[in-house]
């Protein structure tokens, strides 16, 4: 795998006008040394970040200059020109944060010049009347709310005129969006900038310090009347079903939000807000301001699109924490939960439906805030046994099933949250589970295994109440959650069930005894119940048990792999010398307690639970063992033990003696096999090995050549690399040569196919370009060849085509390899002379006549690898 190349930032260079281009010309200095001649350089160059270079010299030349500059027009018509460039720059373009953060640090005795000219800026822009111009100056308004103290003092100082803009804004594009109506493009532009208005607007609210008092708070304030006209825009643009219900929902936020800003005395605003979501608002108890601007809310039909956005609004804007709003508070969050119940049973459409989940989420959340302020007077409405919760649960068994992945993210949410609700209802510090918790669980446990849900919900019992709570009602959970892992739709689930409650049940138990005699209980309920279906199970089940469920549980609790092997080992020996279709042996149709092990020990293998191949085959499993599953009748136990010796989860970790006989006694009995399938395994397997011996043999080789004497870390092996690599040597030798035998005239189409398949899985893996100074397989290429040229005569189309696709795919220099090593042979008189016509590309190879006298291919091998010069 290549290495990705750093992309590089791209960044748009900022551009002046002609003014302030020649302004900064008739003040730039001679020597270029002052502000002017800086600007000037920066605004010249065309790449965006060398200007980001020029900005960042701004402040500290500013630092240099006279306190008695403030007076030096240089610098005030600088301050100038950076405002003017600050306010023309994208949002997005970086070179508005960089140029924002230099600001802030300008030395104080500029601030008031600069806060005048970037005020004198704003106000130009704040002029506009091009209405596709709007969203820049929005945008500008935005960023100067973010993290820039010039801009933020400058919106503060324009309050009015911001407002007044951002009112005019909104109304003249929503006209035109009206007047568009069609043309979706153009429509889709306009609701964009519509939705970005709203969000500043609430911006200003929170962030600007004005709005903290009362003094605007007068009916002939024009900021009071600007407030007044925008939640009129808001309150209009609710109602428009022909908008996007983002900008919908975003305004339902804004109404609530100035409604928390404008009303006075702040203590009704809970009856107020609860009056409008039943619609049962008093026209005649409101106020006058509110009643012109929110009109349709008190007495018109409100959507239920709209209520639902309202009751958004109540929860994401109001402080539920700390109990501030007191009982009124509890009242408005009660009526809330029954106005959405009451939608949940209007609401059909899809997005609102997604909309309706994640409020009602965010309704728990809320009651959570309340229920931690020590609130008494919600106990009884908020508790399991409550109405509000029987809804919730009602809701939740409804749309735990739900097509949307982020609805049913939802319903997880509001069950965990009810699940915390009824546990701070509960009094006493010492949480005991109550009749709630045990009807919930065993209403749950009745259920259908193949019920999504229902698993979802099982785990969030297991965090809140704990896994012990639950095995008391059933000890079987474990086997039964096991057995429904044959539905591979249900298998997720139920790995992460399992998953959940075997490590909460694992910290239970570690936290009430100091003894290690908790680990044979908890090896009881999890690590048994595995090893049956292991043994015993179907395939699917197996298959998706090892797959899903095994590696979480040896990623958690690496030490109870000893714990499986010792059972199934012991399973193993109480039937040796009896028949071998027990299941404890494993048969041709089924795996066993063999098979099991070695499942067990593959998966734990490739996940880097042994920690070598030495302590594996030393005190885990005997040489016995491995060959007896190797050879065994069942194709998946070959499988399986073949993959504990080919996969590591370090490719260099290196490759035992004992392994390099167990696979040259695989290949020995396993190149017939009738199955393609297990052909494949067999050949992929291999070729893993092969990748294995090529890395870690270049790390031998490096460790030889710098004549190191240090063990490599973490590697089986403590003799020296020119051992193991001789070793590797004679490996590869011994197997290519039990290839080449296999490969007689006669021999059947699957043991051809297997190790033509094999021999070309080597040819790949060796391959090395040429100029690479790395271990590399010699004179096996010209045995390989030679042999491979013999097969050109059969009469199999396949044995034909197979040879020759890996032939092509020798390197050029291994063919200069062959011709150079046939010379030799020539000499030695071992093999006749043959003509070899090689074209220019190097991966294109043209055999012309060749005769084939001499021995055995293993007379030619003397040096397997040789490093290529």
């Amino acid at each position: 795998m290549g290495v990705k190349k750093k992309k590089e930032m791209q960044v748009a260079a900022l551009t002046i006008c002609h003014q302030d281009l020649e302004t900064l010309k008739s003040f730039a200095d001679v020597e270029g040394k002052n502000l002017a001649s800086l600007l000037l350089h920066c605004v010249q160059l065309t790449d965006g970040v060398l200007q980001i270079h020029y900005i960042k010299q701004i402040v500290p030349l500013l630092e240099k200059a006279d306190k008695n500059g403030m007076c030096d027009p240089t610098i005030q018509s600088c301050l100038d020109i950076l405002a003017g460039i600050y306010l023309s720059l994208s949002l997005k373009n970086p070179l508005k944060k960089v140029l924002a953060s230099s600001l802030n640090s300008l030395p104080e005795f500029f601030l008031p010049e600069a806060m005048h000219r970037f005020t004198s800026r704003l106000r130009e822009e704040l002029n506009t009347t091009d209405l596709y111009s709007y969203r820049k100056v929005t945008d500008n308004i935005s960023s100067c709310m973010e993290n820039f103290n010039l801009g933020r003092a400058s919106v503060n100082n324009l309050l009015k005129n911001v407002l007044h803009f951002l009112q005019k804004s909104l109304i003249e594009i929503l006209e035109e969006n009206r007047k568009c109506a069609g043309n979706h493009i153009i429509q889709t532009q306009l609701m964009n900038d519509l939705l970005v208005g709203i969000r500043v607007s609430m911006m200003l609210v929170q962030k600007v310090q004005d709005f903290q008092g009362n003094l605007w708070k007068t009916s002939d304030s024009p900021i009071w009347q600007n407030m007044c006209g925008l939640l009129s825009i808001f309150t209009k643009v609710l109602s428009d079903d022909d908008l996007l219900q983002t900008v919908q929902s975003t305004s339902g936020l804004a109404i609530i939000l100035f409604i928390k800003t404008m009303f006075h005395p702040s203590e009704k605003i809970p009856h107020l807000i609860s009056s409008v979501l039943l619609r049962s608002v008093d026209c005649t108890s409101v106020p006058e301001w509110f009643m012109s601007s929110c009109r349709s809310l008190c007495c018109g039909d409100i959507s239920q699109s709209a209520v639902l956005f309202l009751c958004q609004g109540t929860l994401a804007m109001l402080d539920w924490q700390n109990g501030s709003m007191g009982r009124s508070g509890e009242a408005l969050l009660l009526d809330t939960a029954h106005v959405l119940f009451t939608l949940s049973s209007q609401i059909k459409e899809p997005t609102l439906e997604m909309f309706l989940s994640r409020i009602l989420a965010s309704w728990t959340n809320s009651a959570i805030q309340v229920l931690e302020s020590s609130s008494p007077s919600l106990t009884d409405s908020l508790n399991g046994n409550s109405s509000i919760v029987g809804r919730l649960l009602e809701y939740v068994y409804t749309h735990w099933e739900h097509p949307l992945d982020a609805l049913r993210h939802q319903t997880k949410i509001m069950f965990k949250n009810l699940l915390q609700m009824h546990r701070l209802t509960v009094e006493g510090a010492d949480f005991v589970p109550d009749p709630f918790f045990v009807e919930l669980t065993e209403s749950l446990l009745r259920l259908e295994w193949h019920i999504k849900g229902k698993y979802t919900c099982l785990g969030c019992l297991v965090e809140c109440i704990g896994v012990e709570h639950i095995l008391a009602i059933d000890k079987t959970i474990p086997s039964q959650i096991l057995e429904v892992m044959g539905d591979q739709s249900l298998v997720p689930y139920a790995s992460d069930l399992l998953e959940t409650m075997f490590r909460n049940h694992k910290s239970h138990l570690k936290s009430q005894t100091a003894e290690s005699s908790w680990i044979d209980q908890w090896h009881e309920t999890w690590v048994s119940p595995l090893l049956f279906i292991l043994c015993e199970g179907n395939l699917d089940q197996k298959s998706y048990v090892i797959d899903y469920y095994l590696p979480k549980l040896l990623s958690y609790s690496p030490e109870s792999l000893q714990y499986m092997v010792k059972i199934l080992q012991t399973s193993i020996d109480a039937k040796t010398g009896q028949e071998q279709s027990f299941p404890s042996l494993g048969s041709c149709n089924s795996r066993g307690a063999l098979g099991a092990l070695m499942a067990c020990l593959r998966i734990a293998r490739a996940h880097g639970h042994l920690q070598s191949a030495t302590d594996t085959w030393e005190n885990l499993v005997s040489d016995a063992r491995i060959k007896q599953g190797l050879i065994h009748q069942h194709c998946q136990i070959r499988i399986d033990t073949l993959g504990l010796l080919c996969e590591s989860n370090r490719s260099t970790e290196i490759v035992s003696m004992e392994e390099m006989q167990w696979i040259q006694f695989f290949i020995t009995y396993n190149l017939n096999s009738q199955s393609p399938g297990v052909r494949q395994q067999i050949c992929s397997l291999l070729k893993k090995l092969f990748c294995r011996i090529q890395e870690s043999s270049q790390v031998l080789y490096k460790l030889e050549q710098s004549k190191s004497k240090r063990e490599p870390e973490n590697e089986l092996t403590k003799q020296h690399p020119s051992v193991s690599l001789q070793q590797y040597k004679n490996f590869m030798s011994s197997i290519c040569n039990s290839l080449f035998e296999a490969l007689f005239a006669g021999s059947s189409y699957s043991t051809r196919f297997s190790a033509l398949t094999i021999l070309g899985s080597i040819a790949e893996v060796f391959h090395v370009p040429e100029g690479k100074c790395l271990i590399m397989l010699g004179e096996i290429i010209f045995v390989f060849f030679q042999n491979i040229l013999i097969l050109h005569f059969a009469l199999f189309e396949v044995s034909v085509l197979l040879p020759f696709s890996e032939v092509l795919f020798l390197p050029y220099n291994s063919c200069l390899y062959i011709m150079k090593f046939a010379s030799k042979g020539q000499k030695r008189k071992k093999l006749s002379p043959f003509s070899l016509i090689i074209i220019c590309q190097p991966q294109s190879i043209i055999f012309m006549d060749y005769a084939y006298y001499g021995k055995s291919s293993s007379y030619y091998l003397p040096n397997l690898f040789v490093a290529l010069r």
